[in-house]
């Protein structure tokens, strides 16, 4: 692997970065157990040595990401103009640390002082109505002329008006992978933020968003900010999952009412 072009920021060698990479593709290892296996053996390159003794007495076969597929990523994401965050750099932001599960490492585009600023996420429906979106719009604007920086989701609706209202001074977390636009007529905005706020993705690079990615997502959303504003959203919608993840880690979780004639404000209205 040619290290000049490894896209991994300093005070971590380019060997424990890409072995740290390889540990976390294993398809049997989340943040939970990634974190203890760091804690157990110092270094990925230890625990990927010890993995198979492991396995086998715990009746498993375990088999470390191919080095060429690590290679192909990591290849991709220097395409993408990315780079890789892990989870004991300084720049990883620090509430999301906090949180149980955080990802161990992220791939971002754009300006990382953003998410170190204090942080509101704003989320809310897809199919929002007009009045909803227009609210979004504004509160985003508020809020980032009080100083403080938008997160959101990229999602049609109100996602997409808060990063509007809020641009540069907001991050989109998306669930696919930080090379794909989604959804596709978000792609404008998206590099926008890319290139202006900040874009943030969990998963590797050429990754297609699926159902399971999303509330992943949502649990980065939750993470970065001291508090999530739901605008408009149905009792059962991510937006929601956003807000639950968001109190189970003592953030502030704020709502705005609707009319109970409508669908959209019945996840806001059982906020409250």
């Amino acid at each position: 692997m040619n290290e000049a072009a490894h896209p991994v920021a300093a005070k971590l060698t380019q060997e424990e970065a890409f072995a740290r990479i390889r540990l976390l593709r294993l398809p049997n290892i989340g943040p939970v157990s990634y974190a203890m296996l760091l804690a157990r053996f110092g270094t990925a390159a230890e625990a990927l040595s010890a993995l198979p003794d492991l396995g086998k007495k715990g009746g498993r076969q375990y088999r470390a990401a191919p080095e060429d597929r690590i290679e192909r990523e990591v290849e991709a994401l220097r395409r993408a103009s990315a780079k890789y965050l892990f989870h004991d750099q300084p720049d990883y932001p620090r509430l999301l640390g906090e949180m149980d599960g955080a990802p161990p490492i992220l791939t971002w585009r754009g300006d990382m002082s953003l998410a170190s600023q204090p942080c509101v996420a704003l989320v809310g429906a897809r199919n929002a109505s007009a009045a909803a979106v227009k609210l979004a719009r504004e509160f985003a604007k508020g809020l980032s002329e009080a100083g403080f920086t938008v997160v959101s989701g990229l999602a049609r609706g109100i996602d997409g008006a808060a990063h509007e209202g809020a641009f540069p001074q907001t991050i989109g977390v998306i669930a696919s992978g930080i090379d794909i636009a989604y959804p596709p007529q978000h792609s404008e905005l998206q590099e926008r933020i890319a290139q202006e706020g900040l874009l943030l993705a969990e998963q590797p690079p050429g990754t297609e968003p699926r159902g399971s990615h999303f509330p992943s997502r949502n649990r980065i959303i939750a993470g970065l900010a001291s508090g999530t504003l739901v605008v408009e959203a149905a009792v059962k919608s991510g937006s929601l999952i956003t807000a639950r993840l968001a109190g189970e880690a003592g953030r502030e979780v704020m709502a705005i009412p609707g009319s109970p004639l409508e669908a959209r404000s019945h996840g806001c209205n059982h906020l409250m």
